[in-house]
């Protein structure tokens, strides 16, 4: 459709999922816009088509879903990331004044602590699993806990987020097998995010306040608290499992690390970029879009692969390379524009503080074996990863 290459590939296939890279490159390979025949929609692959959509929100609407499908009725109805201004900026507002500098210096503090704790107790072990008892328990711990939620039952989080990403993509077999865990944890989620619930002092408290002063209602409130906590998970939980894989597999990039522990913040960029735990998100366009040759009709879905953009060597010179002192500002592992990760200074804390005390603290992080993905429609990351790590 619109005079663009088409391809019957499926990006939501298992053996894609599994190893994108080189499917990201056959696609850029195609042009600026390429149809996908198999779901009747548009994509887009390349650094310089990706980035520019992510930021023309009046162009590339998100109010129409950003899954294949659009709205999905089993999710609650969303304030932040499935909608567009005006309605949008209410939520947006609140939820940016909530991660203020003043409240980004006190879970500095916090996060640090339990970041050397969790390190310590690592190496105490030796050998570990670096998804289930690090990539996952340092961000189980310290971010809902931030949020100001109950320590117990936090498992049903992994699988709600799971779900709620699966279900961006097709009615595959990957959604189906994640639907019944995902909704089941679903009650759990709203019975934690409600005003009794919360921890007094914490930032869901702080998102109520906002009810209280007249600017949201106590429902905003509520719908505010569930995707903040949800986004929060998964993406941070992937970033820096992702980034410890790379830092594994290049020792010399790890070594890198040891030598300057301040370049912690610089190597999670990195990670992101290099192996990105968002892979895609769609878009529906709001009017007929010229690009590339081709016309992209109003009112159609469009894929965009944020992976792809960046390993898109005409953005990033080397750009299948993992080098931790690259200058990786401008990635879209965060998306880009209005629709960005709200959390994404917490996903960036995490990642540095747990990365530089890992360079402080160990001399090597070794694979014990072979990790195994877990295969997800937007995200991707892994089940396991069984590493051996020796203290500096």
């Amino acid at each position: 459709m619109g005079g663009f290459p088409s391809t019957d590939v499926d990006p939501f296939a298992p053996e894609f999922l599994g190893d994108p890279y080189p499917a990201y490159a056959a696609l850029r390979s195609l042009g600026p816009v390429v149809t996908m025949e198999r779901y009747g929609i548009s994509a887009m692959a390349g650094y310089a088509e990706v980035e520019p959509a992510l930021k023309d929100w009046r162009t590339y609407i998100s109010g129409e879903g950003v899954g294949l499908a659009g709205m999905n009725p089993a999710l609650p109805k969303p304030l932040t990331l499935q909608i567009d201004p005006p309605d949008h900026d209410k939520g947006r507002r609140v939820l940016g004044r909530t991660l203020s500098p003043g409240v980004a210096r006190r879970l500095r503090e916090t996060f640090q602590k339990e970041a050397e704790i969790k390190v310590a107790e690592l190496l105490e072990r030796g050998s570990f699993d670096a998804m289930a008892d690090l990539a996952e328990a340092y961000p189980m711990k310290v971010f809902p806990d931030a949020i100001g939620i109950r320590p117990d039952g936090r498992e049903k989080l992994l699988a709600w987020s799971t779900f709620v990403f699966n279900s961006f993509g097709p009615e595959n077999d990957i959604l189906i097998a994640s639907r019944e865990a995902g909704l089941a944890a679903q009650a759990w989620i709203m019975e934690c995010c409600v005003r009794s619930a919360l921890q007094p002092d914490s930032l869901g408290m702080m998102i109520y306040e906002a009810a209280d002063s007249g600017e949201i209602t106590e429902h905003e409130a509520l719908h505010l608290v569930r995707p903040f906590l949800t986004a929060g998970v998964d993406t941070t939980i992937n970033g820096i499992g992702n980034v410890l894989l790379a830092l594994a597999t290049h020792p010399e990039q790890f070594q890198k690390l040891r030598e300057k522990p301040e370049l912690a913040r610089n190597a999670f960029e990195e990670g992101l970029r290099y192996d990105s735990p968002v892979q895609t998100f769609f878009r529906t366009t709001s009017r007929d879009v010229e690009i590339g040759g081709g016309v992209i009709p109003a009112h159609r879905k469009v894929l965009l692969f944020m992976a792809s953009a960046n390993r898109d060597p005409l953005r990033w010179a080397d750009a299948d390379s993992f080098n931790i002192e690259r200058p990786a500002t401008g990635h879209v592992g965060f998306g880009a524009g209005i629709h960005a990760c709200v959390g994404q200074m917490i996903a960036r804390l995490e990642g540095e503080l747990i990365l530089a005390e890992l360079a402080r603290r160990v001399k090597t992080i070794e694979l014990t074996g072979e990790p195994e993905r877990l295969l997800n429609n937007s995200l991707r990351g892994l089940r396991r990863m069984p590493v051996r790590v020796t203290a500096a």
